[in-house]
């Protein structure tokens, strides 16, 4: 394994990671959300570990041989079943919950409701393990090597780079959200992002479903 291999997995991590989607939606919305919501970097950053994790089971369960079965049609379908109803969940649980941020901004004294810090790391591992884009990654990022360098060793070394790229973004997005918070820290910017990120989980949850009818 030489180290343009590794740089050029790191790179890879970062370049899939950065562009718009449920995860980087939902550290988004967290790092904007007041501290007695539960926001902040240390609410945010959890999700992208999780998501991270799930992307590394996926690599090394690609790795060590079980390809042929995820890549089977039936397993897929079963897959984006399961993350189209998690993504219409989480939808229409944003979607209520800016909602609910409106109606306390029009009463006469604003108190967000609060939320504790929980489930971000699980929520990431499970919105990544239930995605058919990720085995797709995966598979596609394993059988992609030469047949004379495959082997898991060269596999898991090229997963963690990917990995390590993608967490790093992750702290870099989640730090930069983080740093501007007290500029969106009015009402309506809360109700706004969670509006947001409900269209975002509406969205890719459409393009789930046409992508498999």
């Amino acid at each position: 394994m030489t180290l343009s291999t590794l740089v050029n997995g790191y790179i890879l991590g970062w370049s899939v990671a950065w562009p718009p989607g449920p995860i980087n939606a939902e550290m988004i919305r967290h790092s904007l959300l007041p501290k007695d919501r539960g926001g902040g970097f240390w609410s945010a950053w959890p999700i992208d570990l999780g998501a991270c994790t799930g992307d590394f089971i996926w690599a090394f369960c690609v790795s060590v041989g079980a390809g042929a079965l995820l890549n089977s049609v039936e397993i897929r379908r079963v897959l984006a079943i399961v993350s189209l109803a998690l993504l219409l969940f989480l939808a229409a649980h944003f979607a209520i919950g800016a909602w609910k941020i409106y109606r306390a901004h029009r009463s006469l004294q604003f108190q967000a409701p609060k939320n504790r810090r929980r489930g971000g790391f699980l929520l990431g591992v499970f919105i990544v393990l239930m995605s058919p884009w990720s085995v797709t990654f995966w598979l596609a990022v394993i059988g992609s090597q030469p047949a004379q360098n495959a082997s898991v060793r060269q596999s898991l070394g090229i997963a963690v780079a990917v990995v390590l790229g993608a967490l790093t973004w992750g702290v870099v997005l989640c730090t930069a959200v983080r740093l501007g918070a007290h500029v969106f820290s009015h009402p309506s910017w809360q109700v706004g992002t969670e509006a947001i990120t409900a269209e975002v989980m509406l969205w890719f949850a459409i393009r789930l479903l046409l992508h498999f009818q």
